[in-house]
């Protein structure tokens, strides 16, 4: 029996990362050295600031094709963003990042109008509560509740039962939950796929998180403690419904799994990833040299590759047979 690593230590050499991407980094890293850190600011101070387009990530566009709806679950109702294209193969359910405390589902209206475009799914992206005000479990119960909806309502409302569910940072941990409290609450395993990118699966935070300190490329030591502490009490920290990295992860749909060498959590990606596949599963990890946290948010040619594997992986869930997994 022969025994082949999964990753190549080349990716993870400084020299392997683009000028592009260095450079960029010393930009954003340059710009971020002389702001206030988010950690100090009130959360609805950085909210009403990226609403203004004057954040990090620049400003972004409201489509009009985009449908506000609001699905009734047992903790209130939850609005989610629709869109639908002419041609459908599947649904995307997309959990927005934010630490679990910023980010708006309408924020990502351009990146969900793409991957309909490209992939031809019916994006819903969940408009979750967020923390503090509205700390754990109330952002997994919302996105619990539309999961639900769509699993129970998308082969009327859509002509599909082909779900793949995704997300980026705080999105990608609670897209592992919702997959898991499917699974475990409802005896539902019809995903075909999850794209988890950069996300936090470890909120008691893995080594490279602990360690990274201060260096101001988008997360910092500080501002990722900042988040957990805002969302969730001490006493769940490694709970299963907030660490899934801490889960059973039998009968999980295939996923693809995105991060950077320069990113934080960087071993919340290598660690769920090689727990993905311990479960039985079916994984793929794509680590990007020198890119950091959010890299594929900005126009960089990482970027784009990032996406485009993305978009490839959503199209191959659902080219896949009848029965997701």
């Amino acid at each position: 029996m022969s025994i082949t690593s999964g990753l190549n230590p080349k990716i993870f050499y400084s020299t392997e990362a683009d000028p592009e991407m260095e450079k960029f980094n010393t930009e954003i890293e340059k710009t971020l050295s002389k702001l206030p850190p988010l950690h100090s600011l009130p959360p609805q101070v950085i909210r009403d600031a990226r609403e203004q387009g004057q954040s990090i990530w620049g400003p972004f566009k409201i489509l009009d094709e985009v449908e506000e709806r609001i699905l009734k679950g047992s903790s209130g109702d939850v609005p989610v963003r629709v869109l639908v294209p002419e041609d459908i193969k599947g649904v995307y359910l997309h959990i927005h990042g934010g630490g679990f405390m910023l980010g708006r589902a309408h924020h990502y209206d351009e990146l969900m109008a793409a991957i309909a475009k490209m992939c031809q799914v019916v994006t819903v992206s969940v408009d979750y509560r967020l923390a503090p005000e509205d700390p754990y479990p109330a952002g997994p119960d919302d996105c619990e509740t539309v999961a639900v909806w769509l699993a129970e309502n998308a082969g009327s409302e859509f002509g599909t039962d082909r779900f793949v569910i995704g997300g980026e940072s705080a999105g990608a941990n609670l897209s592992a939950v919702t997959l898991l409290r499917m699974r475990d609450r409802h005896g539902f395993s019809g995903f075909c796929g999850a794209v988890l990118t950069y996300g936090g699966f470890d909120l008691s935070m893995t080594p490279s998180a602990k360690s990274w300190g201060e260096r101001p490329l988008i997360l910092t030591t500080p501002l990722i403690r900042w988040f957990h502490e805002s969302y969730v009490s001490e006493d769940k920290i490694t709970d299963p419904d907030v660490s899934p990295l801490y889960a059973d992860l039998a009968e999980m749909p295939p996923a693809l799994f995105t991060v950077g060498t320069l990113d934080p959590l960087l071993d919340d990606s290598l660690f769920m990833y090689a727990r993905w596949i311990a479960g039985g599963n079916k994984a793929e990890l794509a680590v990007y040299p020198g890119a950091i946290h959010g890299f594929n948010a900005f126009p960089l040619k990482a970027a784009g590759r990032a996406n485009k594997k993305i978009a490839d992986f959503i199209r191959s869930c659902f080219k896949a047979s009848d029965r997701c997994y």
